[in-house]
């Protein structure tokens, strides 16, 4: 289908002949971009010899023309012509000769051929370089011709409407700049006002368009009631501006009709930070340069129509301010919802600065904080509060199963945590308390504080308590006179039964070590913390530099690594040792020595994290099966799954985190899956954003507040439109979906806050499956918020590749979102977790979910089904061949599992063992019967006896049966005897059903 628009292009000789209109058009799908490029001119010739002449006045956004191919092609016979001399290019214009193969006829000159190198999904668009293919002979033809006939420029193509330059990325010339800059050389700077689907592409270079229309001092638009409407205010410095502002006044109609000012924004000067800060923000532009000011207003749905006007005044520092004289055109049409259905017209900007779900109500299935003197309660935990506002003692009231609360509390700590103050003598400085305040008491949120303080050093402590179970410390030491210091260290004295394993700090998943040391590396590695506990009690803790920045992840780290904390890291003097005393584990964090000056302060923050969150919820993970793949309705329900994940670059979810693009068709397969009885979920994260964003360039407007910067490069269309200082992330080639890296914490979060509130309440989705995390809680807490509002159930998934590598900082993915997992119903750790390398409590801390109150599955390689079954896990439809869930599935449903209890291998009194230590068994408990998943972590193919306590299972041995229920590719049926010694394979195990 080809599309048409017209520009106004000048002909060469300076641009100052009369003017031709030459269209461009898109021509979708006619040549294929990959060997042609996204770009190219047509050409007509109606002369007589076979040497023809083309000036293109192509108008070129990319800088170095002269370094990229021209390739010309006969339209008739579709076959590459050889002979071509290049006389002239630059990016205003390029002259042209070659051969006119067949005479008379038309001709496609393509001016920016690329090939894709490297990775499919992580591509490198290079550019091909000039090539001289003419003859000889030819050339001398060309060179003694006197009489060279011209060729006509018929149009400029693009493969489709989005590669398209038109009409914002046509320049003007250098001449026409200059000319501009000339007139207007008492100005500090000019202003152009833009339409909202004209969004202002570049920074560099003036588009023509604007050269046509000159600078204006009016804006005019309509807009239905209700709408949120948008509009730009473009800026072109011709002198260094600094501190740009925006202020607006009131709308006003004929009839004194108001639309306030509060109703009007601007993005670029200022908003609502992610965290519901209030942000201002500082634009300066560079002589030369352009600055898109995004500008907004929310038309009441109770204005009359009329045509409303007002003033929009722009300053700038030591300059005369600029007004703009603004008139809306109200219609009598009113949009009920903002026109957010309409994304393209940019009406969603406003949610850029949302605070929706940012009050902190507790979330189910939490309970309210209750203080009790000095001590606060929260589900299936307690936080005792010494007098120096450190945990005394940290409770956890959860059984070894994890199925059930228990009613005699575990305590981690020996001692409460507590800082010591060494001085350059080796001597302990001691602090005396003045006692704790609680400043704060609600639901959400318990706030407290305590100053500690001697005659050289003070020490004041700030806390804050959520419902989920999340502590985070602000600690200021300050210096009252000058003094030198051996080390400041924070001691976190674990009960050794609950510092039985440990994630985090380079150590994988597993068995804590007995002594262990580790030092700051953060240009490396994403390290600052670590998880310590057991199944039933533990807690994680991060040291923190109070100017903490969320570093980016999933191959990125390197790119935004971790700030080293002046505190904790002391100049690489800081570093964490643990040592088991035979009694209590001490986590030792240390700083170093130093001189601090009187007055001056250091911040020792950190937070803390106490585990499990809340019992694993087994039901949920018999009954809820996942699909995870875009397919019919019927073969979903056909397979016995219930629950459908809706990956990205699907026909109803193309684009990768901008879920917007088909939401008609993701609600029709939304609703026909609702009939169906199965619930639907998307793919919808942040840490990359497709190009497809309809609010791409208005986000590139704000500098690096969205996005990250980089060195560019990746897919020709981000080279092409976007340019540079970008990091290319993920890319789809069947759909040429390129995505930008994300910034870290920003004002796109409250987007997809509101983007996800508008999915669940318009679209009918279920719940988000997350590939990686680049958010912090905060945005968690309000995205679970929307997608449980009003009884929707808001499941979440949580998938990651192992994230211990270089690339990735060396993280565990657990230790890594862990601050995540209060909100999820199930993980997903798939790639590049080896399942048959590593031992069970590799599994059971890394993988499972388990100590933390969740359950998982399997992906790489299909897992390993048997190991799998100890901890509840299978793999999820259609993913892994060889691994399909569905002869489990049925299993479960044969045996029964809802209402089961599960008691696992972990527990020391679980009532069925074997007789070899790398064989173990965790059982699934019901009235009269129990399953008992085996698995075998022996070296090589073995045979076991089951130890049973008949009295904990309450079965009759007299009357008890051990069978093996036949389950394609995992085992044959069996009967056995309670005291046969069973065999197993290597790397294998069994399902036996107990009765």
């Amino acid at each position: 289908m080809k599309k048409q628009f017209f520009a106004i292009i000048f002909l060469l000789a300076g641009f100052t002949a009369s003017a031709q209109k030459i269209p461009y058009t898109n021509c979708d799908k006619c040549w294929l971009p990959d060997s042609l490029g996204n770009h190219r001119v047509i050409v007509t010739f109606n002369g007589t010899s076979n040497i023809a002449k083309v000036i293109i006045p192509w108008r070129r956004r990319d800088n170095d023309p002269e370094g990229k191919r021209i390739i010309i092609q006969d339209a008739q016979t579709k076959r590459k012509i050889t002979n071509v001399k290049t006389v002239t290019i630059n990016r205003e214009s390029g002259e042209i000769v070659f051969e006119s193969t067949s005479g008379k006829g038309t001709y496609y000159v393509y001016y920016m051929p690329y090939k894709n190198e490297g990775r499919s999904n992580y591509p490198k668009g290079v550019y091909l370089k000039p090539e001289n293919t003419a003859s000889q002979d030819w050339l001398s033809r060309v060179s003694s011709a006197t009489n060279v006939q011209t060729a006509m420029v018929k149009e400029f193509q693009s493969i489709d409407a989005f590669n398209s330059f038109y009409p914002m990325e046509v320049i003007a010339t250098k001449a026409e700049t200059d000319a501009l800059i000339k007139k207007n050389s008492s100005t500090a700077f000019l202003v152009f006002p833009e339409d909202r689907l004209n969004s202002i592409r570049m920074t560099k270079d003036l588009p023509q368009r604007w050269i046509e229309l000159g600078p204006q001092a009016k804006y005019t638009g309509t807009a239905a009631r209700g709408e949120n409407f948008a509009f730009q205010l473009g800026i072109y410095a011709l002198q260094n501006i600094q501190d740009v502002k925006v202020t607006f006044s009131n709308l006003t109609s004929p009839t004194g009709k108001t639309i306030p000012a509060s109703a009007l924004f601007c993005i670029n000067t200022g908003g609502t930070t992610y965290d519901a800060k209030p942000l201002t923000k500082t634009v300066n532009v560079a002589q030369g340069e352009i600055q898109a000011l995004w500008c907004g207003v929310d038309v009441p749905s109770s204005a009359l129509p009329s045509t409303y006007t007002g003033k929009a005044t722009i300053s700038v520092v030591g300059q005369a301010p600029k007004v703009v004289s603004i008139s809306i055109k109200v219609s009598s049409k009113t949009l009920k919802d903002g026109g957010v259905s309409e994304p393209y017209k940019m009406t969603r900007l406003g949610w850029l600065n949302s605070t929706m779900a940012q009050q902190n109500t507790v979330i189910a299935p939490y309970t309210p904080l209750a203080v009790n003197g000095n001590t606060v309660s929260l589900l299936g935990r307690k936080i005792e509060v010494n007098s120096d506002g450190f945990p005394k003692q940290i409770q956890t009231y959860f059984t070894p199963e994890m199925t059930e609360y228990a009613t005699v509390p575990n305590n981690l700590l020996t001692e409460g945590i507590h800082f010591h103050f060494i001085n350059a003598a080796g001597n302990k400085i001691n602090l005396k308390s003045q006692g704790v305040q609680f400043t704060k008491k609600e639901a959400g949120t318990v706030q407290w504080t305590a100053i500690s303080a001697n005659d050289s050093l003070q020490m004041t402590v700030t806390a804050s308590l959520e419902f989920d179970g999340f502590i985070a410390y602000t600690v200021k030491v300050k210096a009252l006179q000058d003094v030198s210091l051996k080390d400041i260290t924070m001691h976190i004295p674990f009960k050794k039964d609950y510092a039985k394993y440990m994630i985090g700090l380079g150590q994988k998943g597993g068995y804590r070590p007995e002594n262990f040391e580790w030092k700051w590396d953060v240009a490396h590695k994403n390290q600052d913390g670590a998880w310590v506990g057991n199944v039933n009690g533990g807690l994680q803790y991060s040291l923190r530099d109070e100017k903490y920045v969320r570093p980016l992840n999933t191959n990125f780290y390197l790119q935004k690594p971790l700030i080293l904390p002046s505190s904790w890291g002391n100049d690489n003097k800081g570093g964490i040792k643990i040592a088991d005393d035979g009694k209590a584990v001490l986590v030792n964090n240390y700083s170093g020595a130093r001189d601090l000056k009187k007055g001056e302060e250091l911040y020792y923050n950190f937070t803390l994290l106490v585990t499990p969150f809340h019992t694993i919820n087994t039901d949920f993970q018999w009954a809820t099966r996942f699909y995870h793949a875009y397919k019919p309705i019927d073969t979903i329900k056909d397979a016995g799954a219930t629950l459908i994940n809706i990956h990205h670059a699907t026909a109803i979810n193309p684009t990768i985190n901008y879920p917007f693009i088909a939401w008609q068709k993701m609600k029709a397969y939304d609703d026909s899956a609702h009939a169906a009885g199965l619930k639907v979920k998307i793919y919808n994260t942040i840490r990359e954003l497709s190009n497809h964003a309809y609010e791409t360039f208005a986000l590139r407007s704000l500098g690096h507040e969205i996005y990250s910067p980089g060195k560019g490069g990746g897919f020709s269309w981000l080279q092409e439109h976007v340019g540079d200082d970008y990091i290319a992330a993920w890319f789809v080639p069947e759909i040429k979906d390129a995505a930008i890296i994300n910034s870290g914490m920003n004002r796109w979060h409250n987007y997809y806050v509101e983007g996800m509130n508008w999915l669940t309440q318009n679209v009918g989705i279920d719940g988000i499956y997350l590939d990686d995390v680049a958010f912090d809680r905060v945005t968690m807490k309000r995205v679970k918020r929307v997608l449980t509002k009003d009884g929707h159930p808001g499941i979440i998934d949580l998938h990651s590749a192992n994230q211990y590598n270089k690339s990735d900082g060396f993280n565990n993915s657990a230790n890594l979102y862990m601050e995540h997992f209060p909100y999820l119903n199930r993980l997903w750790f798939g790639e590049y977790f080896d399942y048959e390398k590593n031992d069970p409590d590799f599994f059971l801390t890394e993988v499972s979910g388990i100590p933390f109150g969740l359950m998982g599955e399997m992906l790489q390689g299909g897992g390993n089904k048997w190991r799998g079954m100890v901890y509840g896990m299978t793999n999820r439809m259609p993913w892994s061949d060889g691994a399909d869930p569905r002869p489990i599935w049925k299993a479960w449903d044969n045996f029964g599992m809802k209402g089961t209890k599960m008691i696992g291998y972990w527990v020391e009194d679980n009532p069925v063992k074997t007789d070899k230590a790398k064989v173990i068994a965790t059982v699934y408990k019901k009235a009269g019967a129990v399953m008992v998943a085996i698995a075998s972590w022996e070296d090589a193919d073995t045979d076991f006896k089951l130890a049973i306590d008949w009295n904990k299972l309450g079965i009759d041995p007299t009357k008890a049966t051990i069978t093996a229920p036949e389950i394609k590719s995992f085992q044959s049926a069996k009967t056995f005897g309670l005291n046969d010694r069973i065999p197993v394979e290597k790397g294998k195990g069994w399902l036996l059903i107990i009765k």
